[in-house]
């Protein structure tokens, strides 16, 4: 059971980072290279509106899994410093994408409708550095899973 759990939070993992890795580094400079505003903003929204739902499931498959896996291995007082910070970090990741959820994709979502260019290119600007954060935390925590244990 312990390997499946730990299958299923690697590939929420994948998803989420990847997803936003692609996003960023790939889809991203294109979109801005080939793609004034009217055609961008809306094009973003469309591919949040179809990311976001796949990052939910991942948050939610992220905590259970890691809530069984810790319960299974004894509690949070018998995890090693990694799993701690490892949490920690998730838990900050899931604020982070809440908020960039709610708050700066709702404004990209009214401006794309109401055709305001400047506001929705402000509220994607915001969501970018989000996401930027997001993913050096993701990365910063995929790293923590293979070097802390060797260090501890």
């Amino acid at each position: 059971m312990l390997k499946l759990l730990y299958l299923l939070h690697v590939f929420a993992t994948v998803v989420w980072v990847g997803g936003m890795f692609f996003a960023h580094f790939v889809l991203r400079p294109v979109a801005v290279a080939q793609m004034p505003p009217a055609q961008r903003l809306p094009f973003w929204a469309g591919i949040f509106g179809r990311f976001f739902p796949w990052v939910w499931a991942s948050i939610v498959i992220l905590i259970l899994t890691g809530v069984f896996m810790v319960g299974q291995m004894g509690g949070m007082a018998a995890v090693g410093m990694q799993v701690h910070i490892m949490s920690t970090i998730g838990y900050v990741m899931a604020g982070i994408f809440a908020y960039l959820y709610f708050m700066p994709y709702a404004r990209l979502k009214r401006a794309v409708a109401a055709q305001d260019w400047p506001a929705g290119a402000a509220a994607q600007d915001g969501i970018r550095k989000l996401v930027m954060t997001n993913l050096a935390l993701g990365l910063l925590n995929i790293a923590l899973v293979f070097v802390l244990p060797v260090l501890l």
